[in-house]
């Protein structure tokens, strides 16, 4: 048997989210039934110090340290470290796009956290820069990699469980009871509101299963969007995304909020002609769901995660790169764009832009 092709990473950040992605890395592949691709972190960038970054792998490694893992102070060191094969950004999203930036000119192959920019301009432009370097890019919208997502557009798609599919909704909401204007989810500086951060998620439900239809044949939806505004800052603290799809005759609705937390039975509704999906708690981590076929039972799935889940979008990733290929299928970069054009679409219906310093482009 062929050794597996190891993909050497470098870590940018040293927040929660880059800790969850960096321990899922160290967790061995056969747990998860993969023998073609590994992974290994190479080095770790915090842009306090060189100590803060060390501490991240000691805390990644539960204490044991990795003497073999590169820690620096800065971004610039990090992308500059040849033995890095691809970056995880792992920055508020604010600063993907110069982080990006930063990475594709250093050479480096990139992974970004969602959303991948604040607007679509910006996206297009990574896009444009990575090919011209002929770089894998890929945004890392991990849900789409899971077993379960992959399961549902099976039964959705091929077998057809539910019939014709007559609508999607799809919510992502959680409170936030301490309205603090500095923290990320309320700060327009930081790119925040509930439809970047959480209503990425509740879009990317209606389209995994509706706009992926093979009925639909890819074909953008008509998009209306809403919005509640927080007093405290202007950002949305409460939107809906209509996504109508003519082709398909089938209707798709993304919610969001920073107010109330989204009912505990379900985040997705998923209806068709011979009955419903319902898909349980959380949008971002599913790992159940109900089918309630008409004059049925209803049936319950669970699917177990040997781990916190991060590792498939890595291993598509290490595929991709392994192949010679600079996109990833399960999360094309050109549905990257379309989702941006989206969101950006529903903030100009609703009068929200963000600094211009945040919305411009580096070119």
């Amino acid at each position: 048997m062929a050794s597996p092709f190891t993909l050497k990473w470098g870590i940018l950040a040293t927040g929660g989210i880059a800790k969850l992605f960096s321990r899922d890395l160290l967790v061995d592949p056969s747990t998860r039934s993969v023998a073609d691709v590994a992974h290994k972190i190479v080095a770790v960038a915090s842009s306090s110090s060189a100590a803060r970054a060390r501490e991240f792998v000691n805390d990644i490694t539960e204490g044991k340290g990795d003497e073999s893992v590169k820690t620096y102070g800065s971004y610039e060191e990090l992308v500059a470290d040849k033995n890095a094969d691809i970056i995880y950004i792992a920055t508020p999203h604010s600063h993907h796009y110069e982080n990006a930036l930063l990475c594709l000119n250093a050479g480096k192959h990139v992974c970004c956290e969602k959303p991948f920019t604040i607007n679509a301009k910006q996206t297009k432009h990574l896009i444009r820069l990575a090919k011209s370097k002929n770089l894998f890019l890929m945004e890392a919208v991990w849900t789409r990699f899971f077993p379960i997502s992959l399961s549902l557009q099976k039964l959705l798609h091929e077998d057809r469980i539910l019939g014709k599919l007559h609508r999607v909704h799809a919510d992502f909401g959680l409170e936030f009871p301490h309205r603090d204007p500095k923290h990320r989810l309320f700060n327009p500086e930081l790119g925040g509101g509930a439809l970047l951060d959480l209503g990425i998620y509740s879009i990317t439900h209606v389209m995994m299963y509706l706009y992926h239809h093979p009925d639909n044949q890819l074909t953008a939806p008509e998009v209306i969007g809403t919005m509640l505004k927080a007093p405290e800052t202007g950002v949305d603290e409460f939107t809906t995304v209509s996504l109508n799809f003519p082709k398909l005759h089938a209707s798709g609705l993304a919610t969001t909020n920073m107010t109330v937390r989204s009912h505990k039975h379900w985040i997705a509704l998923i209806q068709g002609e011979k009955g419903d999906i319902t898909v349980q708690w959380s949008p971002f981590r599913p790992e159940s769901y109900t089918i309630h076929l008409q004059g049925q039972e209803p049936t319950f799935h669970k699917f177990d995660i040997p781990g916190h889940g991060m590792f498939w979008e890595a291993d598509a990733c290490a595929r991709a790169i392994r192949d010679g290929q600079t996109e990833a299928a399960g999360c094309t970069l050109a549905e990257s764009t379309l989702v941006m054009e989206i969101m950006d679409e529903v903030r100009e219906q609703n009068g929200f832009g963000y600094p211009d310093a945040l919305e411009a482009l580096r070119e």
